[in-house]
């Protein structure tokens, strides 16, 4: 018996999230199906972190203990012809018996892609925000730098338990164009419950001119604004990357 570690690729799409549910299709509840057609007896994998129903992941980190006796190659494989067509294994590793892929990490990377175009394009928006009227790029590279640093995130988002920090540190938070797309990447320890959305949501407000960037560094210092509720669709974000340290 020894805990693998293997990095998960999902289209969230027709998934309800991450998170095994009772009733509901997830990462997690298809991850074990599939293992169990392996003979794993365990209850529960372990995932670095929770998306929600829609959102996408690249690199997704799950740990489970398995009796298995072959390469890790052939587990790949096995894992994969037991997966549904929307989620897939790119990697697996043995680690030690005390890994655990959230508690574990030293920080996550989120990508959100969006596009700007009057009329929506069936062929992106499965993994994009279409949005109309167009953003300003130089209001979004100013925006995201303000996010750079320690701060309490409350009005961003939500702890994983009431009554935790919302004091989260962004490592990277960048804005990059091409043609009519823009996607903003985003690196932190850790992050709040759609905190990702959420700031995507008011940095588009900022980038369509209703409030100046300044809000943000507001909303972080505790001087108080009113901004615009709500959140950026799930569909055009993305987990990319759970590091740990070496």
């Amino acid at each position: 018996m020894a805990r693998y570690q293997i990095i998960l690729a999902y289209d969230g799409t027709g998934l309800s999230g991450s998170q095994r549910q009772a009733t509901a299709r997830t990462a997690q509840s298809e991850l074990e199906n599939a293992l169990r057609r392996l003979g794993w007896q365990g209850r529960s994998v372990l995932l670095a972190g929770r998306t929600d129903s829609g959102v996408h992941a690249l690199g997704q980190v799950a740990a489970f203990d398995l009796e298995w006796n072959h390469p890790l190659d052939e587990l790949v494989r096995a894992l994969n012809s037991n997966l549904p067509a929307e989620m897939a294994v790119s990697a697996a590793k043995i680690v030690s018996d005390d890994f655990h892929p959230r508690f574990g990490a030293t920080s996550r990377r989120y990508r959100y892609r969006l596009y700007c175009q009057p009329i929506r394009d069936p062929l992106r928006e499965r993994f994009a925000w279409r949005l109309w009227p167009s953003v300003s790029g130089d209001a979004l590279q100013e925006a995201g730098k303000l996010l750079i640093g320690t701060y309490d995130f409350a009005a961003f988002g939500t702890p994983p338990r009431p009554g935790n920090s919302t004091i989260r540190t962004v490592m990277k938070a960048e804005w990059q164009n091409q043609g009519d797309e823009w996607t903003f990447e985003v690196r932190a320890e850790a992050f709040l419950y759609h905190m990702v959305r959420r700031l995507v949501y008011v940095q588009v407000a900022i980038g369509q001119g209703k409030f100046p960037a300044q809000v943000i560094a507001d909303l972080l210092e505790g001087r108080q604004r009113v901004i615009p509720a709500g959140l950026a669709p799930a569909n055009g974000l993305t987990l990319v990357e759970v590091t740990y340290p070496e």
